[in-house]
């Protein structure tokens, strides 16, 4: 979720350079209104996935839906360095866009869990990372409780990548120090395929809902393996 020093030509798809950045109103102008056109995508995304998972449960359909578009979400926030790599272009240490996609991969992903968390146990929420083996409760160690952490520790880099997204956070940080933070964003991904691999194999989930789960991990992917070859000699 990289996402500040504000090159707002860059973050709007022009090619000007950092002087030619148009002023604040109208750069607070354009991100309202592509928050405006995030927030009405992503519900009507959450309402196409809804309607197309198989299940008389609808907690569990808001689950899987919530799920897929913040995945999306993530995939796209973290491509956008790999694609300019591979057109030849540097990106900059953060852009509007590629920031207000981040923002609401973590919102979505934030009611993923809300919703995720009535599913299976219906508000039990402890059980989902702990059980009881005879008169001692610990740590899951079976296949549900190894999902659940995975999609604990992406949640908890979300946050954290959530409420540092800000010009604020930028200058207290430093370029150096914020973009390392950030670049926990790939373990995020990580945690999150991980999750959701497990959930796959434990759902037993329809064929159509995999190969859509492994589209979007190879959008995440391919772009980054594709930069790391030609960086290092390869041909793409």
């Amino acid at each position: 979720m990289h996402l500040i020093r504000v090159d707002t030509s860059v973050a709007d798809g022009g090619n000007r350079g950092p002087a030619a950045a148009s002023p604040r109103p109208r750069r607070r102008s354009r991100r309202v209104r592509r928050h405006a056109l995030l927030a009405v995508a992503n519900v009507l995304a959450t309402v196409l996935v809804f309607g197309l998972v198989d299940s008389d449960d609808p907690i569990f359909r808001a689950s899987m839906a919530t799920a897929y578009v913040a995945f999306a979400l993530l995939t796209i926030t973290l491509a956008f360095g790999p694609v300019a790599a591979l057109r030849g272009q540097r990106y900059p240490v953060s852009t509007d866009i590629r920031r207000d996609y981040g923002i609401w991969s973590g919102i979505v992903a934030l009611a993923h869990v809300v919703v995720g968390l009535q599913v299976h146990l219906r508000g039990k929420m402890a059980e989902y990372f702990v059980r009881a083996y005879g008169a001692v409760t610990l740590p899951r160690v079976d296949a549900f409780g190894f999902a659940n952490y995975a999609g604990l520790a992406a949640i908890a880099v979300l946050v954290v990548l959530l409420v540092t997204s800000n010009d604020v956070s930028l200058r207290r940080l430093g370029t150096h120090r914020w973009r390392t933070v950030h670049r926990f964003a790939w373990w995020a991904l990580a945690l999150s395929i991980t999750h959701g691999v497990a959930y796959q194999l434990i759902e037993k989930r329809r064929i159509a809902f995999v190969l859509f789960f492994g589209a979007l991990v190879g959008m995440a992917a391919i772009p980054r393996l594709l930069r790391r070859r030609r960086a290092q000699g390869g041909t793409p």
